[in-house]
Order: structure tokens, then C-alpha cells, then sequence
């Protein structure tokens, strides 16, 4: 079926708005039901485009006035959200009073009730929802802001940039006025009207100035923002000596709000987060939350130049921010891991970054790259922007960058970076200005062909294969790049793609690279550039046959297809000096038996296997943390899109299998690592320590999937004993992922424990969501999730809440949610209409679990099309989930 969209906008179709904005005053009666903004704007024509009228974006506000220099406008147009005022001259005040419902706001855009506080949600599009406005990110002002609001309720008034004036009203009401005195596009603005309190900290800056840090919370929750006020000292710092970069404000906040569709948003100098992001300490966060705080908060952060100073011309060029400021984050995450290791374990700290960089994008980008929304990291179209914030535009983004990093050189990169600042501070720019600054910056380094990562969607295949010639000590290793067709790209051209390569001799150790006609100069590690359909790489001197190490630091965001042998990999298994190669080695021997497992449900699991696997275990000289990620099997939905149909409850079974296996046949092996592997003292968040609680957990897992007894009793005591959630929650994963009878009690435990706290009540959503069914005799975890629907701590309306819940059922659990007789898909199509009527943001997240269901077989393909075609006929579907919905069934 064909299905009707949504007007598509064209990233060619962009042309300069006729008249932009010098400044904004803003003023706030703030209402839960009836919200007065009056907004006056100064309006000047833009000389650098056509002539035409202002253009105002409004949507679900009721406007009371609009005057044109304190006049009526003699001629306004409206056209849905739009509106259009004809003007003379080249400077007009305009100003628009409207009223908003906030209570009313259920989308979590625009202006909103949370907990009886006010905040904001701005990007992409929510300033439209607050007043009228040239709502594009090329429109950049200066704002003045008044915030009205009652006392009692409300406390603390908040707005960007800096405390300017304050005072007491009338009938209990107060004030706050704030000055931002940088120019920003609207979507930057926020506003936080709350009863909160903060941690407050004055730090100095690198030119001496001393800056006000707070992380305003909720009463209570003082105790739990420590590590993201640590967090946000440290990003300052890091940017300071990595590029230079001063924060630039006289106070940076960060809010915390449990109410919020996104991890957090970087408006200028007041960062909203979502609580999930900010509060941690050791009885309620896990090691994993405590690095998730301490990188969204660098991220947001670092936000404040790329993104701020330096922001997009248009929505398409979203990853100018976000792929550049993720580069950043994951930067600054590996040398913060590196830093607390220290010199001997620096290495493998940041491998293991690296190696969950890697995770996230075999999980989530390359599904997405092989799916009907396929789409570049600089998208050519759009028929609704808040589809778009993706792992495309996110992860791959970061990866391009990365390989700009790499071909340009650490110094070359920080000289493109300060030449970008100086030319672009202040303006709305694209991601054509960024390389071309980098080029500029380097002596002209030719980046023509590289900016075809900008517009090829897909993922990229390099194919390599070796040839050893004895006779004169030679290696040749030939290179070949292929993308697969994507929706509406089906011709690729070749890509820029700087593969690493190390070559490992017989005895395990790296061989000293030269290639033919180049001087020795000792390298063992090589960027190769490949830069045409296929290349040849001879590398001689060499005294025996090698094996190769390709793409090592997994240097470019591609598939590589190489012929290696079980024995080969077992090989780099126990040799690869490149720790991330190590792990894939670990990796692609893990997958090629669980496929062929998933296959033949009759095969066994290979001996050889076990083998290198209880080597891996074994072996004491790595860091546990880099134990914990090779000993892990890879991902159901990265090992999905290896199959060719995807069956899921096929590679369940075989998940399953050899999760059994490996647990009983290595028992021994894994009840002396969790034993070894015990933390004395009191908790501290420190990667050692971290890495020494992931593996312990991750024994317990194994030796529960065996339904090992001691195993589980060391669970059981561990869950009831531990000081800390990383290895109370892990014990309880453990049992929960076992046929264990104490399971159930340990979960109800865990609930009566944490019952009123939000945010540890979404781990034992998600846990019980994401469950696995080690007896073919136990209920279906549907049946669960359907009952915790009904739980008094689960709410529709909280995004936290419905990614725990149904995100982790609809994505994270395919063996379940993929049932054969179809009631996974039907319980998919009630909540996804459900959820369109209260968040279509948030809705559309859902919707895309099924947006790749042609992968599947036959019969699972016949139930998905089904549902999808149920929700795309639902009466008020949202632009949201119908763009998603019907470039599934179109398969464009």
C-alpha cells in the first residue's frame, strides 16, 4: 500500500528568512492553566535575503494580541502554524500576547507542568508552543526575560544568562529578570519556575574568572547530585586545556526534572536534564548510571560552544552539533577513564570506551542504517524533525568526526577547531563550513571526497582478503568498499575510509610495518586510506606469513567482511595487541557460533570455543573491565541484522543454549573469577573498581543461566548483602534470568526497598521487561509486562516510565516481543495508539521498534504489516508516528 505523508521539506528548498530578530523581551504570568507570555520583538530586515513579509511559527496557543509598532497589522496572513505580516521599513517592533495551558501539555514540548513546577522543552520545534516566533535556528537574538509566578509554589524563577533583577509582587507573586548576552536561536530558550534546591559551587576559570556552578533538585535529592556537580567541573576543565574553550557565562545551572522526553537539553547556561541523568549515589545508581551522568553532563556542556556559539543554519545540519559534540563526550569520557586508571591501565580504559562506543552503534545505528529510515547523517528531507534525532545523526555523526580526527591528526583537528571558532562565533552555519574549515586549516587538505559521508546513507562493507608470498616476504592485503542500496540512494560512490592494520606475527607479537617503496620507520599499527572501489597494500619485509589486524580502534563505522578461521580468531583472541580488535575477534567467534546454533538447533557448541573462551577468562593479566565486555556475547539485535531471514525466537533458543554452556561447562572457572573478583571497602565510582563489579556480575549470569546451585546462592547472598545498587541490582538480574524460585521474592524485595524512588523503580521495570524464559514451561513476559501496565509506578505520561517498560519489551527483547502466534506486534499497536494521544514524541520512539519488519520471515513479516496498518488507520495519528509507520509499509 501506498501511504499519503505529511508535507516533506527539502533541505535544497532552504532559503534565508526576509526579516530576523535583533532582540527578544519576554514576559511570564506564569498559570498552570492560563500562562500570559507577552513577547516584543524587534524585527529587522535581512539583507542578505529576498523580500517578503515576517514569518510567525504558532501552534496550540491561543494569541490575544499582535500589533506591528504598536498598531494592528494592516495586513496578516495565517496558514495553519503560520503566520505572515506585511511590513515597511527595516526595523518594526512586534509584539504577541498569548495563553498557553501548561497543566494541558502532555507532549512535554514547549512550556510544561511537572510535578507542579514549570519547564521547558525548546528543540526542535516547542518555541512555536509558547508564542508566535521566526522558530528556526537561523534566527539569532538576544533575550531579556521576566518570570512572574507565585512564591509559595514556585521559589526559584530561572532563565539563561545572567540574575539581572528580583523582587516581591503583589497577591504572593514574585519575580526573576534574566539577561542572556549572547545571541541564540529560540530554540535555546528555557525557562524552570520550580521548589527546588542547590548545590552550589564557585570554581575559577583558566583566565581567572571566578563562575557560580549550581544543580538545582528536588527537596531531598541534594545528597544524589554530587557526581554531576564533579561531572560538570571536570568538562569544564577538560575543555579548557583540550581546545581552549572557556565557559563564557557568569553561572552555568543545571536543573533536574523527572518529566522530560529527551537525556537533557543544552540551552545556554541552564541545562535541563531528565532526572535519570543527574542523581546518583551508591544505594541507587549503578557504576553504568554513574558513567552515564558524568557523560551526558560533559555532553551537554560542551554543547555551550559546538551548538551554542557555533549553532546550525537549518535542522538538517543537526549533526554539526550533535556528531561534533558526542565526539567530545566520548573523548572526554575515555581520557577521564584513562586519567583515574593511571599510566599502566590507561590503554585499556579507553579501549573498553571504545568498545561500548562500538556496542551502541552495531546495536542501534546499523539496524537503522539497513532500515526504510535510513537516512545520511545530514538528511536531504524530513516530514517531521523530531524523527530525526537518531543514532545516525548522533553515533554515526561522532564516528565521521572521528575519522576527520584521524586523517587530520590530533594537532591538525584542534587547528581546524580554532579556526572554526574564530570564523563562525555567533552564527548559524553548516556542515559544509565545518570541513571546509578543517581543510583551510590543514594546507588544504582535500576533503571533497570525504563529505560523502555527509550525504550517503547505509553502512559501508570493506571486504579483505591476504596474499603471503614467501618467497619474498611479502603481504599484499587487498581492500574492496561496498554500501548496499538504502531508500531512494540506491547508486553509492566510494568513500574516504581510514582503515588501521596491524599485522601479527607467528609468535604473537606485531610486526614492524613497511610498505613497498617506503623507508622502515617501526610502526606497527598503519591508517590506510581507501579511497576507490578496491586497493592493493603490499607490505614487505617480513619474515613469516602474518595475521592481519584490520580496522583497529575500529577506525571507521563499517562492516569488514574477512575469511578468518575459528583458529585464527582464537588467535587474535589470546594475541591482538589492539585490545579493541581483541574483543571483536571474541565477538565475531561468539556470533559465528550462535548463528550456526540458530540454524541447526541440533549443533553443538565447539569444543575450540570453549576453549578460548575459559583462555579469555583466565586470564589474569587483563583488566577485569576488559574481561567483562570480551566474555560478553555480542548483542540480539546487532546479531538480527546478521541473519538472513531474522529469526528471533531461532537465535533466542540458541542464546539461550549457550549461555547454558558456557555456565556449566566453565562453573569452576566463573565461581573463582566472581570470588576474586570482590571489592573491599566502602563504594567508590572508579573505573578498577567498576571493572572488578562488571565481571563478578557478569559470573553471576552465567552460572544462573546453568542453574549452577552455588552460583545462585552467591547471587541470593550478594543481592541481600550488598552495600551498593551495582551489585544488589546485578545479583538481582541474575536471579531474575534463572528458573531460581527466590526470584520472585528477591524482585518483590527489591520493590518494597525502592518503592518510592522513580527512577530505581525504572531499572526493575526494565529488568523484568527484558527477561529471558529459561523454562519453556514459564509464562510469557508479555503476560508481566501487561500486569506492571497496572502498576501503581507506572505512568503513560512519564517518558522514563515508557522507555523501562514497553522500549525495553519493544526493543530490547525480541526472543519475546517477536512471538510467533503475534500478540507481542497487537500489544505494540494498543500502546503506540495509546501513546500517540498524550506524546506522539514519544510514541514515534515505539513506533520505530517494527520500522525493519521486512527482515523477518514469512509469517512474523505477515502479523508486523498487520499492526502497522491497524495504527497508520487509527483516527488522529500524529505527524510523529505516521511518518515512521508509513516509510515502513512504503519500505522508502
Amino acid at each position: 500500500m501506498k501511504t499519503e505523508h505529511a508535507p516533506t521539506i527539502q533541505r535544497a528548498d532552504y532559503r534565508p528568512l526576509s526579516w530576523t530578530v535583533e532582540t527578544v523581551d519576554l514576559h511570564f504570568a506564569l498559570d498552570p492553566e492560563a500562562t500570559v507570555v507577552t513577547n516584543r520583538m524587534l524585527c529587522v530586515r535581512n539583507p542578505d535575503a529576498d523580500a517578503g513579509p515576517i514569518r510567525l511559527w504558532g501552534e496550540d496557543l491561543k494569541r490575544l494580541s499582535l500589533t506591528v509598532d504598536g498598531q494592528a497589522p494592516a495586513a496578516l496572513r495565517e496558514s495553519g502554524a503560520l503566520i505572515e505580516i506585511d511590513a515597511g521599513g527595516d526595523r518594526v517592533v512586534v509584539e504577541v500576547r498569548t495563553r498557553i495551558d501548561p497543566k494541558a501539555n502532555t507532549t512535554l514540548s514547549g512550556l510544561y507542568l511537572s510535578n507542579g513546577g514549570f519547564f521547558t522543552q525548546c528543540e526542535a520545534e516547542g518555541f512555536r508552543r509558547i508564542t508566535c516566533f521566526p522558530d528556526r535556528p537561523d534566527v539569532m537574538a538576544r533575550f531579556t526575560v521576566t518570570l512572574e509566578a507565585d512564591r509559595a509554589n514556585c521559589p526559584v524563577l530561572l532563565s539563561n544568562g545572567n540574575l539581572i533583577g528580583q523582587g516581591e509582587l503583589p497577591d504572593g507573586r514574585h519575580y526573576a529578570r534574566w539577561e542572556d548576552p549572547f545571541p541564540k536561536p529560540c530554540y535555546l530558550f528555557a525557562l524552570v519556575a520550580a521548589d527546588l534546591v542547590a548545590l552550589e559551587r564557585t570554581v575559577q576559570t583558566m583566565s581567572g574568572r571566578e563562575v557560580l556552578l549550581q544543580v538545582w533538585v528536588e527537596e531531598g535529592n541534594l545528597d544524589r547530585c554530587g557526581h554531576a556537580m564533579d561531572s560538570l567541573v571536570h568538562s569544564m576543565r577538560w575543555d579548557e586545556e583540550t581546545f581552549g574553550l572557556e565557559l563564557d557565562l557568569d553561572r552555568f545551572m543545571i536543573v533536574a526534572v523527572a518529566d522530560f522526553n529527551m537525556g537533557a537539553m543544552e540551552n545556554k547556561g541552564l541545562n535541563i536534564f531528565n532526572t535519570k541523568f543527574v542523581l546518583a549515589k551508591p544505594d541507587t545508581a549503578t557504576d553504568i548510571d554513574y558513567e552515564h551522568v558524568e557523560s551526558v553532563v560533559a555532553h551537554e556542556y560542551f554543547h555551550n560552544w559546538t551548538g551554542n556559539r557555533v549553532t546550525c543554519r537549518d535542522w538538517f545540519q543537526l549533526t554539526l552539533k550533535e556528531g561534533l559534540t558526542v565526539f567530545r563526550d566520548q573523548q572526554f569520557s575515555a581520557d577521564m577513564l584513562a586519567r583515574a586508571a593511571g599510566a599502566e591501565g590507561a590503554a585499556s580504559a579507553r579501549a573498553v570506551k571504545r568498545i561500548d562506543d562500538v556496542r551502541v552503534l552495531r546495536a542501534a545505528q546499523f539496524p537503522e542504517d539497513a532500515g526504510p529510515m535510513a537516512h545520511p547523517i545530514r538528511p536531504d528531507s524530513y516530514q517531521e524533525i523530531n524523527n530525526f534525532y537518531t543514532a545516525t545523526v548522533y553515533e554515526k555523526g561522532a564516528e565521521v568526526i572521528r575519522m576527520l580526527h584521524t586523517l587530520l591528526g590530533q594537532e591538525g583537528f584542534r587547528n581546524g577547531m580554532d579556526l572554526y571558532f574564530s570564523y563562525h562565533d555567533g552564527e548559524a552555519v553548516t556542515c559544509d563550513d565545518f570541513v571546509e574549515v578543517m581543510s583551510e586549516a590543514n594546507n588544504g587538505f582535500d576533503l571533497d571526497q570525504f563529505m560523502r559521508w555527509y550525504s550517503q546513507a547505509g553502512t559501508p562493507r570493506v571486504k579483505a582478503s591476504g596474499e603471503w608470498n614467501a618467497a619474498v616476504g611479502s603481504y599484499t592485503l587487498t581492500l574492496a568498499q561496498y554500501t548496499p542500496a538504502t531508500p531512494g540512494q540506491h547508486a553509492k560512490l566510494p568513500l574516504v575510509i581510514p582503515v588501521a592494520v596491524g599485522l601479527i606475527g607467528p609468535d604473537g607479537r606485531d610486526c614492524a610495518l613497511r610498505l613497498d617503496g617506503e623507508a622502515q620507520d617501526g610502526a606497527t599499527t598503519r591508517v590506510l586510506k581507501l579511497t576507490a572501489d578496491e586497493q592493493r597494500f603490499r607490505f614487505v619485509g617480513l619474515a613469516a606469513e602474518p595475521v592481519p589486524s584490520l580496522l583497529r580502534g575500529f577506525s571507521a563505522p563499517v562492516v569488514l567482511e574477512l575469511d578468518e578461521d575459528d583458529a585464527r580468531l582464537a588467535f587474535r583472541m589470546a594475541h591482538d595487541a589492539d585490545p579493541f580488535n581483541r574483543w571483536d575477534a571474541a565477538q565475531r567467534y561468539a556470533e559465528r557460533v550462535v548463528l550456526a546454533m540458530a540454524a541447526d538447533a541440533a549443533a553443538p557448541v565447539p569444543d575450540a570455543f570453549v576453549a578460548a573462551f575459559r583462555a579469555l577468562l583466565g586470564d589474569g593479566a587483563l583488566d577485569p573491565a576488559f574481561r567483562a565486555q570480551a566474555l560478553a556475547l555480542p548483542g540480539e539485535a546487532y546479531l538480527l541484522e546478521r541473519m538472513a531471514p531474522a529469526e528471533p525466537l531461532a537465535l533466542r533458543a540458541a542464546l539461550v543454549r549457550l549461555m547454558r554452556t558456557l555456565g556449566e561447562r566453565l562453573a569452576a572457572d566463573w565461581l573463582a573469577l566472581f570470588d576474586a573478583m570482590q571489592v573491599p571497602g566502602e563504594y567508590r565510582y572508579h573505573p578498577a573498581d567498576a571493572g572488578r563489579r562488571a565481571l563478578a556480575n557478569l559470573a553471576l549470569r552465567y552460572l544462573a543461566a546453568a542453574g549452577d546451585g552455588e552460583g545462585l546462592a552467591r547471587a541470593q547472598t550478594r543481592f541481600e548483602a550488598a552495600s551498593n545498587m551495582t551489585e544488589r541490582f546485578g545479583a538481582l538480574a541474575a536471579l531474575v534470568q534463572s528458573t531460581h524460585p527466590a526470584r520472585e521474592a528477591a524482585l518483590e524485595a527489591f520493590h518494597a526497598r525502592y518503592r518510592d524512588d522513580a527512577l530505581v523503580l525504572d531499572k526493575w521495570f526494565a529488568l523484568q521487561a527484558g527477561a529471558w524464559r529459561w523454562d519453556d514451561a514459564a509464562a510469557p513476559v508479555l503476560d508481566r509486562v501487561r500486569a506492571l501496565l497496572s502498576d501503581p509506578a507506572f505512568s503513560l505520561s512519564n517518558p522514563n516510565k515508557v522507555y523501562a517498560l514497553l522500549g525495553t519489551y519493544f526493543r530490547a527483547n525480541p526472543g519475546e516481543f517477536h512471538a510467533a502466534d503475534g500478540s507481542g506486534h497487537a500489544f505494540w499497536a494498543e500502546q503506540v495508539i495509546a501513546l500517540n494521544g498524550r506524546n506522539p514524541q514519544v510514541a514515534a520512539r515505539m513506533a520505530r521498534a517494527l520500522e525493519s519488519w521486512r527482515r523477518f520471515t514469512p509469517a512474523l513479516q505477515a502479523s508486523i504489516r498487520a499492526q502497522l496498518e491497524r495504527v497508520l488507520a487509527s483516527e488522529g495519528l500524529s505527524p510523529d508516528v505516521a511518518e515512521v509507520v508509513g516509510k515502513a509499509l512504503d519500505g522508502a
